[in-house]
């Protein structure tokens, strides 16, 4: 492909795909030229560098994360899809939660959700500093809850370089663990019950349990401030 038919955008597109199959380890020049079938001086002709290029990938996915319409939606159920949204974002592009711990990832896109969650907090009634607060214990636990899914993604893909078996040894790993958790009482009964999950693997529901547990803590925190305002 023609350096002037390329355009900052289609990189930006591949570079995501590229990211979501192959992750951060993954994504060179060279690999993302082939795969726009061009050369890789052409892609440095519209992005410097591979720190640039993930940073314009991780704010393009931003995007995703559709925001609520807080004129027409009270504020929890607003929380709930913002926070619901990032986390279904996340999960599908695992590689971002490993680049908020190696590259400085800023832009319209990020700025844009962050005034949006602001916005929402300050609709339930928080003052500015604490929707400052909240906003960022919700993006802290669904970063959280995000983690575990971005690691088996990573552990898995280096467990399968060079040919290994990695559901072999991811199997084997696991029945190791199993075999150290049946030594502690409330390990065993869990894993001894039918309704036992794999051992390490989050029960049903947890994040919906531990968004909706933070928004209680949330409501129940405004309705005590305003009990004690005086009258």
């Amino acid at each position: 492909m023609p350096r002037d038919t390329l355009t900052a955008d289609r990189i930006v597109r591949a570079a995501i795909e590229l990211l979501d199959e192959e992750g951060l380890d993954g994504l060179n020049m060279r690999s993302l030229a082939k795969r726009l079938g061009s050369a890789a001086t052409a892609v440095y002709w519209h992005i410097k560098t591979k720190d640039d290029l993930v940073r314009l990938a991780s704010d393009a996915i931003w995007q995703e994360v559709e925001p609520p319409d807080l004129a027409t939606t009270d504020w929890r159920t607003a929380a709930t899809s913002h926070a619901t949204h990032m986390h279904a974002m996340l999960t599908r592009h695992p590689w971002l939660v490993q680049a908020f711990g190696s590259h400085l990832l800023h832009g319209p896109g990020q700025a844009r959700h962050n005034d949006v969650s602001l916005a929402i907090y300050e609709k339930a009634g928080f003052a500015a500093a604490d929707a400052d607060r909240a906003a960022a214990g919700v993006f802290t636990f669904v970063l959280g809850s995000a983690l575990g899914p971005a690691a088996q993604v990573s552990l898995n893909r280096r467990l399968s370089k060079n040919g290994a078996d990695a559901e072999q040894l991811m199997a084997d790993a696991m029945a190791r663990a199993t075999e150290t958790a049946m030594h502690y009482p409330r390990l065993r009964e869990r894993l001894g019950t039918t309704a036992a999950t794999e051992y390490t693997a989050a029960p049903d529901h947890t994040f919906a349990f531990g968004l909706q547990s933070l928004l209680d803590g949330f409501e129940a925190r405004l309705a005590a401030d305003g009990a004690s305002r005086p009258r």
